[in-house]
Order: C-alpha cells, then structure tokens, then sequence
C-alpha cells in the first residue's frame, strides 16, 4: 500500500503541530508507522491522500451513524452556510435541536448546547459542584471524559494508548477531589459512599464504557450507581457523549432505563461536526447562567452549521427501523470475527452493545479497566497494520470502540469478515 503523500504530509504537519496531530491518537503511536492523512470520504468508505480506499468503521470515532457526506446533512449544512456561519446570537435552530434532544433523553428537561464533549463534562461538572456546593467528584478507572484537568486522572483511550502515565500539570488539589474506582466494582462503590457519600458532588460515568475499548456495565450496576447517589445527595451524570443516541434514540439510560440527574452529550447530536450538550432536570440547569450563578459561555455554542447537522441526524435516526438494522449488521460482523477468530486459533475476547464492539487479544473476560490492560497490544499492533493493508480502517488503539453504520452492506460486511480472516493470519506470522 502506498503512502507518498501521507508520510510527507506528516513531515510537515510536526514542523507545525506537536507531534504532527491534533488529537494524539491519531499518530499511531500505538500501532507503529506514521498516520494516514485522509483526503475525502463517502458513506462507509474513507480515501487517503495516496489514493487507498478503506471500509471504515471508526466512523470519525462514532457520530457518523449514517456514514460520511451524507446528502441530506450535507444539502442542509450547505444551505445554512449560505445564510451565516456563526453569529453569536440566538436562533431557532438551536431551539429545534435541543426539543429535539429533551424529547428523546428520558433524564433531560433542559439542554445547554456546546461546542464538545470535553466542554459538556466540564460544565456538568461545574454545574454539580455549584447545585451541591460539594467539591468532590467520582469517576471510574478507564472511562474518558475529555481532558479537563479533574478528569485525566486513569482516563481511559487515549492516555492508555500512548502509555503515559497520569497526566503532568493538573493542579493537585483538584486531583485530590477525583476520586477513582474500578468500572463495575458495586462493592467498592458502596464502600466509598458509606465513608464519603456527603462530600461527594456528582459521580460521573459513560453507562458503556468506550473509551477503554465497549465495557458494558453488569446487571445491576447502573442500577447501584443510582441507588447510592440518590441516598447521599449526590448528582449522578451520565456521559453519553458515545453512546447518546449511538445505541437507542434515547442513549444508554434509555436502554437500560436508569435515568441519572445529568447527561453529557456530543458527536451524533452534531451530525459530524463539533456539538456538544449537557442536560438534566430543570431545577438543577436552573442554576447556569443567567437564570442561575453558575456560568459557562461559548461564541460557539449553538453554532448554525453544527445545529443544523444535528437536526437532520437526528431525523434520520427516529426513522423506524434503524437501530434495529445496526444491531443486525453489528452482530452479523461481529459472530464473523468470532469464527475467523476461532478458525485462526487466536485467543480474544468479545464485546459489543448495539452498533458499538471490540475485540481484546486476551482471554480475560472483560469487565473493567485492569482486565482491559490485560490485552496483547504488540498483536493489536500487527493485526491493524495488516487491517489497514486488507483494506479496513479501525481504530489505531486496542483501547477504543469500532462503529458500525446505517450505510454498511452486506457485501462491505463479508469483505471486512474475510479480510480480517487474512488480516489475523499476517499478525500471526
């Protein structure tokens, strides 16, 4: 496979940018080699600069639930950019997609849009400690909530991926007030609130985890986690930044109705380009500015052109029928790979929750963080590069999730389980 273009790109992207990339994962550190530049995409395939064409199913790393370019999104955004790109003021589109969200999101009364993920968790977390006037959050080990600096403290992907440990320049005092326990471990959740409950302003947790690879929560767990933050005062939040929309029309809480306080939201909602939102019942949004003395702003938040793809994702998700087809094709990929995996006698082990799945080279079930850790990155590492020479694109990290799309067929599905038998052969030599 040739890559002229892309290694020269990446020569001069690192005299202009640290490491090249605006996102570290992105410089398949994890994976060895240098990263494909991408030059265009349309519905489930990418190109890159050289001219190689791949099956994508990092999907922009989920949002893109019905592919790339998709002519409804991209009639709707090309319009509205016809009209202004950015104002700085309100407009109804921002109204029509936060109705939109209240109306799918059971725990979502009113919505405060942003402009990322990051920006969403760190103003839900803002807006907790002022509702509680408590200081201290719970997170759990291996989930990644942006990187504000109360929350790169064992945080999952990305950190993981490039084997960094916790991150330098995050002032102590607020690593002092995260506190960290495993994903899953109902125990040490109960044993925490019983000694610490009234100090502790919110809990934060993605109900799936994805960003050590797909986690799904075990029976019961959600269900604990709100058992004990009702008892103790404690704002639960749930970032679904992923999976909001991802795995049903109303996200995770939907799925697996438990219904938290706060919902971080993102990447779908935008329709592919940069959305974020935070929401949660109208007592507690109450307290953000001007209504309340909580502030957070943005010139950016309600953006036009971010809106307006929003809308037209999020219509073409309430369409019957569509998270029914994504589970089918998830499944219909993801037993392929089970059978490709047991024909090439490699150990790994599976995960997926709707149109979100990985594959762990480890025989561990996979529960939380410290099993995730148990993978063969160096096998990862041999099996993406013979991924990306078969001609399928995913996620350059053994510790993120693989998307399928609305737009796959079930001839790009065959390709990808025959590829990937080939694929598993190379890496083992």
């Amino acid at each position: 496979m040739k890559r002229t273009q892309s290694e020269s790109l990446f020569q001069t992207a690192q005299k202009y940018i640290p490491g090249g990339v605006n996102s570290p994962v992105r410089a398949f550190k994890a994976v060895g080699g240098n990263p494909l530049f991408i030059a265009k995409a349309k519905g489930p395939r990418i190109t890159d600069v050289d001219g190689n064409e791949f099956i994508d199913y990092v999907a922009s790393w989920g949002p893109m639930i019905f592919g790339h370019a998709h002519p409804k999104i991209v009639e709707a955004v090309s319009r509205q950019a016809q009209l202004g790109t950015s104002f700085g003021a309100p407009t109804e589109l921002e109204t029509r997609l936060a109705q939109k969200v209240v109306d799918a999101v059971p725990s979502v009364e009113s919505v405060r849009l942003v402009s990322s993920g990051t920006e969403a968790t760190l103003s839900a977390l803002r807006l907790a400690r002022g509702f509680t006037g408590r200081d201290k959050i719970v997170k759990f080990e291996g989930c990644y909530h942006g990187h504000g600096d109360s929350l790169l403290v064992k945080a999952g992907s990305g950190v993981l991926s490039l084997g960094l440990p916790d991150c330098p320049g995050i002032v102590a005092d607020l690593a002092k007030n995260t506190l960290n326990v495993p994903y899953n471990d109902t125990q040490a959740v109960e044993e925490l609130f019983s000694r610490m409950g009234k100090e502790i302003a919110c809990l934060i947790v993605e109900p799936i985890g994805g960003n050590m690879g797909v986690v799904p929560p075990q029976p019961g767990f959600l269900e604990l986690l709100r058992k004990v933050t009702k008892a103790s005062g404690t704002l639960l939040i749930f970032d679904e930044v992923i999976t909001g929309f991802r795995v049903s029309y109303g996200g995770a809480q939907k799925l697996y109705g438990v219904t938290p306080d706060l919902t971080c939201l993102g990447k779908i909602i935008g329709g592919g380009l940069p959305v974020g939102a935070y929401g949660g019942k109208k007592e507690i949004m109450d307290h953000i500015a001007p209504v309340g003395a909580v502030y957070q702003a943005g010139t950016l938040s309600g953006n036009p052109l971010a809106v307006t793809a929003g809308i037209e994702m999020l219509n073409l998700l309430s369409q019957p029928g569509v998270y029914e087809d994504l589970e089918k094709k998830s499944e219909k990929l993801c037993n392929g790979f089970k059978e490709n995996v047991k024909k090439a006698g490699v150990t790994a082990a599976f995960t997926r929750v709707g149109s979100m799945f990985s594959m762990f080279f480890t025989g561990q079930e996979i529960v939380s963080f410290d099993s995730v850790k148990t993978s063969d990155t160096d096998l990862f590492r041999r099996y993406f590069n013979a991924m990306l020479e078969e001609g399928i694109y995913i996620a350059p990290s053994q510790f993120e999730a693989g998307f399928m799309s609305a737009v796959h067929t079930d001839d790009d599905i065959d390709k990808t389980i025959e590829a990937q038998f080939c694929a598993l052969k190379k890496a083992l030599g």
